[in-house]
């Protein structure tokens, strides 16, 4: 199975736009290097407004969230509920983002939703994914008199409690993540100083930016209680409810819904009027052949080598965190190197790669790559550390303990790992197209800034379709594999 990935991607090589565009990559990570080597934080007080937004919209959006998932989950099993939850999750926030800016602006409401709408989802599946694997004991024992309301609360939740508190603290990092990359679409977070400064070529204040935003995640254990959670969400909505916001007029969410998101062929057209099918079908077909299908191949030939390139940044770097390896001061260097390449969000990370090597499917591809190599990396990082402490006396050391007796006890993992991200990595492909490169968020990005919204709805049902077959695809190759008996929530919807 792997050795079919790797060939597929080597065979889509000859196809795929990697070319560097005309760009010198070496002049400008130097001209990088030299401003991240001497940050600026001389826009400090700008910097500390923009993370503390960054940090509310992050808090209301998984608040939210978490609220609407947890009353989806008992549901979860149900088709309707569960294919509401796949296909929104399914479209990433910054899509999302650009839909509700056509409704509510560029407002706070917009940020809280674009996050808590795919968190949704995502709550949605791991809360009943939780329930599931809890005991079932506890609530086979309660009276059969009893209600519905009164098992769930008082047998099944107790058990998944804890889970479901430490998800969301998970998912709390995430959203900070989301929330960031929320700015390259106009939101006052760090990602919209990021992009300005990048613009200017101000590295000093762009190195400024990251630092201030890897402390935001790496400080979150330390600042993140359970009981101050109530006092943050409270000043999170005060200090988004500062923000100013320009009306968008009463009726434009009736507009939205009754004409920018109905096909044009429909609109204020007779319906019992052949011409009217015709002129849809034709409407259909050209959107079909000019844009969702070079997007779509140009999606899955991204998605694939991020993949293929996901697995070898994963299997280098998982070595590098390991002490038996590396040695304590290694696995700390290691460790560093994976939390930089899991924390930057993919979507910041495809814009750097961008100022580098030009517009082409080569910054998408090493951005995904490098993250989603980091998150797999250090997931079986966490699995293969109570290994190697555990090996008998004469267990080799270096790298003939990793290749003879660590990845051979752990390539189940691994390849699960990688079955899991391939639908988020097809969701993260879609995405870096607002950036200029030739995927489906290219025609996708293109089609709402011509206020086109009835193109772009089609081809994000495009994406979502893509996404349901992939995850299908996935599901049965890990059944064949042997490998669906893993842990759901040491592996699934790691952001």
């Amino acid at each position: 199975m792997s050795l079919g990935f790797l060939l597929l991607a080597i065979a889509l090589l000859p196809v795929a736009d990697l070319g560097i565009a005309g760009h010198d990559p070496w002049g400008a990570l130097s001209r990088m290097g030299a401003g991240l080597l001497s940050p600026d934080f001389g826009a400090i007080t700008a910097l500390a407004y923009t993370a503390a937004l960054t940090v509310a919209f992050a808090i209301c959006g998984v608040a939210a969230g978490a609220t609407a998932g947890f009353l989806l989950a008992p549901f979860y099993h149900r088709a309707p509920v569960r294919l509401i939850c796949v296909a929104i999750r399914a479209i990433h926030e910054l899509f999302w983002a650009l839909l509700l800016m056509q409704v509510t602006g560029l407002s706070a409401t917009t940020g809280i939703l674009a996050i808590a709408i795919p968190y949704t989802g995502i709550f949605a599946k791991v809360f009943a994914e939780y329930l599931d694997e809890a005991d079932p004991r506890p609530a086979r024992a309660i009276s059969p008199c009893s209600d519905a309301i009164s098992r769930f609360f008082y047998a099944r939740l107790p058990l998944a409690a804890r889970e479901f508190g430490t998800y969301t603290r998970y998912r709390l990092e995430c959203a900070l993540r989301s929330s960031a990359v929320l700015g390259f679409v106009g939101l006052p977070t760090l990602g919209f100083q990021l992009d300005t400064f990048f613009k200017q070529g101000i590295y000093g204040a762009v190195a400024a930016v990251l630092i201030i935003y890897y402390l935001l995640i790496g400080t979150m254990r330390i600042w993140m209680r359970r009981k101050l959670v109530p006092v943050y969400l409270v000043a999170a909505v005060g200090f988004l409810a500062t923000l100013h916001t320009p009306p968008m007029g009463q009726g434009a969410l009736i507009r939205f819904l009754t004409q920018d998101i109905v096909p044009a062929p429909l609109r204020n057209a007779d319906l019992a009027q052949p011409a009217t099918w015709q002129s849809l079908g034709d409407w259909l077909q050209m959107l079909s052949v000019d844009q969702a299908l070079p997007g779509l191949a140009a999606t899955l030939i991204v998605a694939q080598l991020s993949l293929v390139l996901a697995g070898i940044v994963a299997l280098i770097g998982l070595p590098l965190i390991l002490r038996p390896i590396t040695g304590r001061f290694g696995a700390l260097l290691g460790h560093l190197m994976l939390v930089i390449g899991r924390s930057t969000p993919e979507y910041m990370l495809a814009y750097i790669m961008l100022q580098v090597f030009g517009p082409s499917m080569l910054p998408a591809v090493v951005a995904l790559g490098l993250h989603n190599g980091a998150i797999i990396a250090h997931l079986m990082g966490q699995q293969s550390q109570h290994l190697a402490t555990g090996l008998r006396p004469d267990a080799p050391r270096g790298i003939s303990l990793y290749l003879w007796e660590l990845l051979p006890r752990t390539y189940g993992n691994f390849l699960a790992l990688c079955f899991y991200r391939w639908e988020i990595i097809i969701r993260e492909s879609a995405i870096v197209g607002l950036l200029g490169i030739s995927t489906i968020g290219f025609y996708i990005g293109t089609a709402i800034q011509e206020l086109r919204i009835d193109r772009a709805v089609f081809l994000l049902l495009v994406t979502v379709l893509v996404t349901l077959a992939i995850d299908v695809i996935s599901q049965r190759l890990r059944a064949r594999l042997g490998l669906d008996r893993l842990s759901s929530h040491a592996a699934t919807n790691r952001c």
